[in-house]
């Protein structure tokens, strides 16, 4: 028989599948990944360095979807706000995947390149160096945690007469849809507004532009 002419592993394909697992089963093993494949699971480490190499494709296959072109607009806090809204939109289209690739260390390239940039934009508009990486910090637990509040219930409080709860039911009829959306927003907003007020307490003089 002549060689398939497409192959039947590689990278891509490795990638694809795992994320496919995730969004199903919110994990996923080597083993898993070969049976959907159709191959032997040695055969998918010749590609990858272990389970450690795919939950980097997993990073990159997820935040490729992140607009790098927001990063270019001008001013940098327009640049920011898209950024964090791009980022949102993005892992918000597979939250299983975020506590997975939030507790291993960053190491795909493509990835490293996008937080070089962003620290590069705030270090060009003024921000002291340690003030960084914080900042950047800061966006991403507010990005993440409304990732994946996007997709947990409409209704997160279910109340019971056996604890009577008035105001709280009072403050839930009030929220305005999509409850997600709304506290994004009130979030993002409060992150901006301190980010200013870091950059100007340092600048003395420099404005959001």
């Amino acid at each position: 028989m002549g060689r398939p002419r497409t192959p039947l592993l590689d990278r891509e394909r490795i990638g694809t599948t795992a994320l496919q697992l995730i969004d199903e089963k919110g994990d996923f093993s080597v083993p898993q990944i070969a049976r959907r494949l159709g191959v032997q699971t040695g055969s998918v480490y010749h590609h990858v360095d272990g389970r450690d190499g795919i939950v980097e494709l997993l990073r990159e296959r997820v935040a490729s979807a992140i607009d790098p072109g927001t990063l270019d607009l001008t001013p940098w806090d327009a640049a920011l706000e898209a950024w964090a809204r791009s980022y949102r939109a993005a892992f918000a289209a597979h939250p299983r995947a975020i506590p997975l690739l939030m507790t291993s260390p960053v190491r795909a390239p493509r990835v490293l390149e996008q937080y070089e940039r962003a620290v590069t934009l705030l270090l060009d508009a003024g921000f002291p160096v340690a003030e960084v990486m914080p900042l950047i910090i800061a966006l991403e637990n507010l990005v993440l945690g409304s990732a994946l509040d996007l997709a947990a219930p409409e209704t997160m409080w279910e109340l019971s007469e056996r604890t009577p709860t008035p105001r709280l039911a009072q403050a839930l009829a009030a929220v305005a849809e999509p409850r997600a959306d709304r506290a994004f927003e009130v979030g993002l907003t409060g992150f901006l507004a301190h980010a200013r007020a870091v950059r100007n307490a340092d600048g003395e003089g420099f404005t959001s532009g």
